[in-house]
């Protein structure tokens, strides 16, 4: 049985880093040093000029998951292609360009299974493997948590939506399998999760998250929005800090894609360490806590079809 608290933690794990890293996105850790000292607080303005609390569409697409997932007691592809347009015509303020791309494209007509791959066949390398899947994937991982081959399979379904990419695919595996390993209470769920992609999965992906924690220099780790790194970056953070607070905040202020660095690694230290070793000073301003609290129960007390 998975436990409740933490099934709750991945969720508000995943918006609170969001929500955190939201206003130093694309700032370099030096500009964020010298404005805050260390980020610790939620705080408003800055990129997006947004109040205190706001999450981005990390959070968003997550939702746009989670909902599908309760509402629908099934994953349902379409269902989360509708819910991604119906969330793109509303005018975010902030959208990955793969992500819009994909979604324009699903809305001329193409297959919510097509999409994805049309506008990666269209992208050059170093443009096309984004971390815009991996961001949002968590709520498979707690919906799917006792099934590993499900779990897989609707992790790259659900990623191909807009992320067609095979490191994309297998990167939302990864953590996925990491996550719900987190869930199961197993001692090691890193390893557990490169074993079971590592014939399949790309070399690259599996020999980069391989190195961690300890086979990789911290000064190494990278803050690009390139999913092989965000996922790197993001286990290493959430698998070295002994509390849930101190891996957000050490991924937030690397500085770059904040704001996704940050939530992939609240969705890890969610699973790990629970909801309850959230700060409350976090929680009390966190967008949609309640609804992602509701959601996080949902998802891991209904059995969910695939």
């Amino acid at each position: 049985m998975v436990s409740a608290d933490a099934a709750t933690g991945v969720l508000l794990g995943l918006a609170c880093g969001d929500a955190l890293g939201r206003p130093v996105e694309f700032s370099s850790p030096e500009q964020i040093t010298e404005r805050y000292s260390t980020l610790t607080d939620m705080v408003g303005h800055g990129t997006h000029g947004q109040p205190a609390g706001t999450v981005t569409d990390d959070t968003d697409l997550a939702l746009c998951i989670a909902r599908s997932l309760a509402e629908q007691a099934a994953f349902d592809g379409q269902d989360i292609a509708d819910r991604f347009a119906a969330w793109y015509d509303d005018g975010p303020f902030d959208v990955g360009l793969m992500t819009a791309d994909a979604i324009s494209e699903y809305q001329t007509g193409t297959s919510w299974r097509d999409a994805g791959r049309e506008v990666w066949q269209r992208r050059a390398e170093g443009s096309n493997a984004g971390n815009g899947s991996i961001m949002r994937c968590a709520p498979h991982a707690i919906a799917f948590a006792d099934g590993p081959d499900k779990l897989e399979r609707v992790s790259k379904q659900s990623s191909g939506i807009t992320h067609h990419d095979s490191r994309c695919q297998y990167g939302c595996v990864l953590l996925n399998h990491t996550i719900a390993g987190y869930l199961n209470g197993t001692n090691d769920p890193l390893t557990d999760a490169i074993a079971l992609v590592e014939d399949d999965a790309p070399d690259e992906l599996v020999e980069t998250v391989r190195l961690v924690p300890n086979l990789v220099d911290e000064g190494q780790l990278q803050n690009t929005g390139y999913v092989v790194h965000t996922l790197q970056t993001s286990l290493y953070d959430a698998l070295t800090a002994d509390t849930a607070e101190e891996a957000i905040v050490a991924s937030v202020n690397r500085g770059g894609d904040t704001d996704t660095l940050g939530a992939v690694t609240g969705a890890l230290v969610g699973a790990r360490f629970g909801a309850e070793a959230l700060p409350d000073r976090w929680l009390d301003t966190l967008e949609y806590r309640e609804e992602l609290a509701l959601l996080s129960k949902a998802l891991a007390t209904t059995e969910i079809d695939v």
